[in-house]
């Protein structure tokens, strides 16, 4: 329909109000002065052309009705309503009073309706205004219409059959006037719409950088707390090694100096390791986004070898693998060995000098288990750190799940369960853990088993 109200406002949008910039203010008044200078001119041709033959009115009385009419465009996005009926009713009373000035008061009453339906925010208000004009207009049409059928009537040629010149031109002026005030409705709506379309695009677009910058913090995150559980692995290994080692050579030298040199070079290829392991994280950092820790190159098939360095270090550590050994996944390998590393440098250093561990490596049906024992000095309180934190993590990123549990007969006991992807594509079995796992053992009969790095009385793991 042409006058009709046409789709729902807000359907689905967020709500939107359109508000004039300063800029389009201005653009306002210099409107308002083109439309003044523009009248001015129209009048003094129309009063010369005699646009309204002899019964055109005097030229002053079209000064008034320009200054009204620019004046009202001047405040056109301010108020769009009151400009609307205002230009509207000076448009009829210029035009009965036969003003000779008709083509500004034409353009004046288009920017007004259009003015309405493009900037209005209450959009109810804004049909009703509109339809309101149209409809006065239309009456006052017909009425003018009438009386100018009226008085040609006496003309015999004017009468004379349907298409008359004179029914000619007055559909004529229907076929205008319809065209005239569609046209300003349509393009009012169409700018009201293209408006609130750019204003939602915008607030998407706001979205979306706020989503994008948020994304990226917490990659860089992420990578950071990646980056910063390899270190503290590294460096809690290495470093462990060493300072047991270091200590051990300070105790033999008086005793066996070449029981003493062994150790030292012990700490040398500790050192070595520890040199070697800084390289790839700064591979890491060099080359940034790689979410799998490709820069380590242990996996679960170098647990063999650090359980022999645990051994080395002081801590008598025992491998056992059960079940056929399957193929595990890149991540998952490393995290598995990361688990283990942390989980003996926790036993080194808290479990006591007496202490022996076991790492047991159990393949199943879709998953792998790693359960590391050791003897020792009994916990009696844990406190959460950053090598519990990892261990956790190293777990939730592999899809899988650690248990922590301090042994009431001394000792800690570490066991991780993660996946690795069954043959087929049913559950995979997570088995339950045991109420009282086996511990290793110990010439002293106790069981410790380290992977948080828990204290033997109440200390922090690292």
């Amino acid at each position: 329909m042409l006058f009709g109200r046409g789709p729902p406002y807000g359907g689905g949008m967020p709500p939107f109000t359109r508000s004039p910039t300063p800029r389009e203010l201005r653009q306002d008044v210099l409107l308002a002065g083109v439309v003044l200078v523009g009248g001015i001119l129209s009048a003094g041709l129309s009063s010369i052309a005699k646009v309204y033959g002899t019964d055109q009115a005097e030229l002053w009385t079209a000064m008034p009705y320009v200054v009204v009419i620019s004046a009202a465009l001047a405040v056109r996005r301010r108020w769009p309503a009151a400009v609307a009926i205002v230009v509207s009713l000076a448009f009829v009373v210029a035009t009965s009073l036969k003003v000779p000035e008709i083509y500004a008061g034409n353009i004046a009453m288009f920017i007004s309706l259009y003015t309405v339906g493009a900037w209005m925010n209450s959009r109810r208000t804004a049909f009703l205004v509109r339809t309101g004009i149209i409809v006065v207009m239309a009456v006052w049409l017909v009425i003018e219409m009438y009386r100018q059928a009226i008085d040609q009537a006496h003309k015999a040629d004017v009468v004379a059959g349907m298409f008359s010149p004179l029914v000619a031109f007055l559909m004529l002026q229907v076929l205008l006037n319809v065209l005239y005030f569609g046209g300003a409705y349509y393009f009012g709506e169409r700018s009201w719409s293209a408006a609130r379309q750019r204003a939602a695009l915008e607030q998407r677009t706001a979205e979306l950088e706020r989503e994008r910058a948020l994304s990226a913090a917490q990659a860089v995150a992420l990578d950071r707390v990646r980056i910063a559980r390899e270190l503290h692995d590294v460096v809690a290994h290495h470093v462990s090694v060493m300072g047991v080692q270091a200590g051990a050579a300070r105790m033999m030298i008086p005793q066996d100096p070449q029981a003493a040199t062994a150790i030292v070079a012990g700490i040398e290829t500790a050192a070595r390791d520890a040199i070697r392991d800084f390289h790839q994280l700064l591979d890491t950092l060099r080359a940034p986004g790689d979410s799998d820790d490709a820069s380590s190159t242990v996996g679960v098939d170098d647990i063999a070898e650090l359980a022999a360095a645990s051994t080395a270090a002081g801590l008598p550590t025992r491998l056992q693998v059960i079940g056929e050994p399957a193929p595990v996944p890149r991540l998952t390998s490393v995290n598995l060995y990361r688990i283990a590393q942390e989980s003996l440098t926790n036993a080194r250093r808290h479990a006591g000098p007496d202490a022996e561990a076991e790492v047991r490596i159990r393949y199943e049906h879709g998953f792998v288990e790693l359960e590391v024992v050791n003897t020792g000095r009994i916990v009696t309180g844990l406190r959460p750190g950053l090598g519990q934190l990892g261990m956790r993590e190293r777990a939730t990123a592999s899809g899988g799940s650690i248990e922590l549990v301090a042994r009431p007969t001394g000792g800690f006991r570490v066991r991780a369960t993660l996946p690795v992807g069954a043959p087929d594509s049913g559950p995979v079995p997570v088995p339950a853990p045991d109420p009282a796992p086996a511990p290793a053992p110990a010439p002293d009969g106790t069981l410790t088993e380290s992977a948080s790095g828990a204290p033997s009385r109440g200390g922090e793991s690292s």
